[in-house]
């Protein structure tokens, strides 16, 4: 049964509509009735009454509803979300709201082509550093509608994958040399901050991520054995509050041993955040207490880091790198020392190899250079 009615628009014009029953969905038992509008005649309407309803009886469902990718997205997203932990799922919605889902999100997914993805990638490639992370989670919304029948493959995956120049070499320079790193600190400690001073020192000299260090608890350092225990880290939730959770990886999960200055300067912060904090009111002798917290006692910001590394690149124009650049830094200097690749991946606690080797392979090519004149020194001649 359908109903043909003739409509005037909001411009005055008129226009013809369908009110049509289509049949019984399979799945849930439900009638499917559909209305469309925007027709010029009604032999125009009946033409797709009589379209819609082949397609509905081959395809069913959902392919006669020509769903868009945002709406495939939303059921994909359902099923995600038992997949990954907080903080990724966070990240993950923020990835598809700002970059994937303003380009392809109302267009029909089965309708999306490899010229579509192309541009997407290309713009992606222009605007973010980690674009190959956005093709590929795009990909995942693709790869769920073939599953779910919709389309037959998927466009992101024949697409070009754009060659980003001096994207290794910016990776790999985000550290400090040996000297440098000496000059930061003998800068950080004119700033008299004792708790901020041990936090670098955790960063720089135990090659931690960020993260480990800022979910760090006073029972997690093993002060006689010289060890700090890595079992958790910070990050943001899905309402971009600040939560604890188990490590990126389980390979993040280890032991890391300390040497003595290290330990010496923790223990000095240990005693000064005791003094300080019990001024505010609070009992830092508990094992759980944070290595650093907030003036609240309360779990700190990560841009702390960034505010103080600015501070001192305005004040004594020292050479920008990241926070995670510290960590960087240390695997470069445990190379530039004489430890093995299997030893930094192990301290590290790297899954993928791949960053190590990128800096491990500008420090032999610095060794390299400098055979020459090892040489030349040496004959002297």
């Amino acid at each position: 049964m359908a109903i043909f009615k003739q409509y005037t628009k909001k411009d005055g014009s008129k226009a013809w509509l369908l009110q049509a029953y289509l049949g019984v969905d399979e799945v849930t038992g439900k009638e499917v009735r559909t209305t469309r509008r925007g027709f010029k005649s009604k032999k125009e309407a009946q033409l797709k009454l009589n379209e819609l309803v082949l397609e509905f009886e081959k395809n069913g469902l959902k392919k006669n509803e020509q769903l868009t990718f945002n709406q495939v997205y939303n059921d994909w997203i359902e099923q995600y979300k038992n997949t990954v932990k907080e903080s990724t799922f966070k990240k993950t919605i923020t990835l598809f709201k700002h970059h994937i889902l303003p380009f392809f999100g109302n267009m029909r997914i089965n309708k999306i082509e490899v010229s579509h993805c192309q541009k997407a990638v290309n713009l992606w490639a222009k605007k973010l550093k980690r674009f190959k992370m956005t093709v590929n989670y795009a990909g995942m919304v693709f790869d769920y509608s073939i599953r779910l029948g919709l389309i037959s493959n998927n466009p992101m995956k024949l697409i070009t994958m754009p060659v980003i120049k001096n994207e290794v070499e910016e990776e790999v320079n985000n550290f400090y040399t040996k000297d440098e790193l000496t000059q930061f600190f003998n800068y950080l400690e004119k700033e008299n901050d004792p708790k901020i001073y041990a936090l670098f020192r955790v960063l720089a000299f135990v090659g931690c991520r960020k993260g480990e260090a800022l979910a760090l608890t006073w029972n997690d350092i093993n002060f006689e054995d010289k060890q700090i225990i890595i079992n958790k880290t910070l990050t943001r939730g899905i309402n971009n509050n600040l939560i604890i959770q188990t490590p990126k990886t389980a390979h993040s999960k280890r032991v890391i041993s300390v040497d003595d200055k290290t330990l010496d300067i923790l223990k000095k912060w240990r005693v000064t955040q005791k003094k300080e904090y019990f001024i505010r009111g609070y009992n830092t002798l508990n094992k759980s207490q944070l290595v650093f917290s907030n003036t609240a006692n309360d779990l700190l910001q990560p841009t702390i880091t960034r505010k103080f590394q600015v501070r001192l690149e305005n004040k004594y124009g020292m050479r920008r790198i990241t926070t995670h650049g510290f960590r960087h830094t240390h695997c470069s200097l445990l190379f530039e020392a004489g430890a093995s690749i299997k030893e930094v991946q192990d301290r590290l606690g790297h899954t993928d190899i791949q960053t190590t080797m990128n800096i491990y392979a500008h420090v032999s090519q610095k060794k390299k250079e400098q055979t020459a004149d090892i040489f030349a020194d040496y004959v002297g001649i």
